[in-house]
């Protein structure tokens, strides 16, 4: 991983450390995201409200996520991916601290919106290692960011139990997760460059307003719509008015020079396939966690279902599916190097089929039931760290942020679709006389799941376009391009041989073969 500048000099270890705190935000940001779920028992006791307001404290910066990656995206293209980190940085410290000291409900709603630019970091970051990495630098970097969240996401959520029993508290606790958000901020502020590509134009405003409303009523509408009843007036009205305002937001963004989002480069042929396969993914690994969950909890005596586990097994044995999963996301590069990026996906989608298909095989046996989850956490990992990087590549590199930053949309509204479709199948599907969702409901969920994934890949098989490792040609020869194309019959001037054998940027369509 190294610097590329204008006189063929590098800096490789700056660059190492520059990559290096980015992976400590990751890890932070994944440890934050993942304690939350895992708090919520805590913070409806510690703050005396019921259930259903609970449910809130997750929802509320799932919805202020939705809003704040697409403009953090945005905002990083036009005036700098390490500037949006730290204002992003900046609002998260403060909502964790706010939520640390909330004295009632309301402070804490509010802390946890503040923290919604969380989910917005990884596609500034990955802006800003496209603009200064080579192609294979900026391949590593953006597998080891998200190995980082993966990891970080796993960590949070074994963790945060034994840090609680260790605090004896909740507000400790969470004063715990505030240190560590203010610490990364003032990390922020060491020998991280600015990146050097500016998108023209100007923020497109009355996209992100539209947009904000479209998701905030079609994510707020799911998450209620279980409360609501999925057939009432109220939950299709909503549905029906979000889409209608999505509908109108592409139309109007399809027509502008400077929109928020690049609708017709997203419709585009090389890259429409890539996040479509996110919306798909998405519905498959958000929207199955807490389905699994729910069925390791579940005993035989109760539902005749089920493992009955308590929640340090249910941590111990859910931990194996984000091993393998921060193994594959951190693998990526290393795998796509000998196969190709298109290869690399079409094994991910294989793996999380075949793991859903293992799962309802296995329903019966714990540890098949286990190594089934592993299968599809390893699937998911190669996802994790190949859709990212397809997508930034097939961007312009002044769109690197809004181009990542739609993808992480795509893939959370999928699992908000997936989450409200499990919900509406395990509320439906249940044994005779009872509220207990029946065996088949939790079979169904896994059966559906593995056809999104086979869709998937059969889109991949009919679309895609292989990605080679950097410095390959399609007869598999080591040549680099650039250096092939400089060097022809006479021979090149030294100042023109520099300029063609520098490392390419990390996006530079003539680096992309095949």
């Amino acid at each position: 991983m190294t610097e590329s500048r204008g006189t063929g000099e590098v800096a490789a270890p700056r660059v190492t450390a520059v990559v290096g705190l980015l992976v400590v935000f990751e890890l932070v940001s994944g440890f934050l995201q993942g304690s939350a779920p895992a708090l919520v028992p805590a913070v409806q006791d510690w703050q005396s409200i019921s259930a259903s307001k609970a449910q809130w404290y997750m929802a509320v910066q799932f919805l202020a996520a939705a809003v704040a990656v697409p403009v953090f995206g945005r905002l990083g293209d036009l005036y700098g991916h390490r500037r949006l980190t730290r204002i992003a940085l900046v609002c998260v410290a403060a909502g964790t601290v706010l939520v640390a000291l909330a004295p009632n409900l309301m402070v804490l709603l509010v802390g946890r919106a503040l923290m919604g630019p969380l989910a917005a970091l990884l596609p500034l970051e990955i802006g800003l290692v496209r603009d200064r990495l080579d192609l294979d630098g900026g391949r590593q970097a953006v597998g080891l960011l998200v190995g980082a969240l993966t990891l970080g996401s796993l960590l949070g959520h074994g963790l945060v139990g034994p840090l609680l029993e260790l605090t004896g508290g909740v507000p400790a606790t969470l004063s715990v997760l505030a240190a560590l958000a203010c610490a990364c901020l003032a990390l922020s502020y060491c020998a991280i460059p600015e990146s050097r590509t500016r998108a023209p134009g100007r923020m497109d405003w009355t996209g992100a307003l539209l947009l904000g409303l479209s998701l905030l009523m079609f994510l707020g509408t799911t998450a209620r719509g279980a409360t609501w009843g999925w057939t009432s007036p109220i939950t299709l009205g909503g549905l029906v008015l979000s889409l209608a305002l999505l509908a109108w937001w592409v139309r109007i963004e399809r027509d502008r020079p400077h929109a928020l989002v690049d609708v017709r480069a997203v419709a585009r042929r090389q890259s429409a396939p890539y996040y479509v396969s996110g919306f798909l993914f998405g519905a498959v690994m958000l929207g199955g966690q807490a389905v699994g969950i729910s069925y390791l909890a579940a005993s035989t005596a109760d539902e005749g279902y089920g493992f009955g586990l308590t929640t340090w097994e249910i941590s111990a044995w859910g931990a194996v599916p984000h091993v393998l999963a921060f193994a594959g996301a951190s693998l990526v590069a290393r795998v796509a190097a000998r196969t190709g990026y298109r290869r690399v996906l079409l094994l991910s989608f294989a793996l999380m089929a075949a793991g859903n298909v293992g799962l309802i095989a296995a329903h019966t046996a714990l540890p098949l039931f286990a190594l089934a989850s592993a299968v599809a956490g390893l699937g998911m990992g190669l996802a994790l760290g190949g859709l990212p990087t397809l997508i930034v590549e097939r961007s312009a590199k002044d769109r690197t942020a809004s181009a990542t930053a739609v993808y992480n949309n795509l893939k959370t509204l999928g699992g908000s679709v997936a989450g409200a479709g499990s919900a509406v199948v395990l509320g439906s599907v249940v044994v005779e006389g009872t509220e207990v969702p029946a065996l088949s409901a939790y079979l169904t969920i896994w059966g559906l799941s593995a056809l999104l994934c086979v869709g998937a890949l059969v889109l991949q098989v009919l679309t895609g376009r292989d990605v080679h490792a950097p410095g390959t040609t399609r007869r598999g020869t080591s040549t680099p391009a650039g250096v092939r194309r400089a060097v022809g019959p006479r021979r090149a001037p030294l100042g023109r041989l520099e300029r063609d054998t520098r490392p390419r940027s990390f996006a530079d369509p003539k680096t992309l073969t095949g």
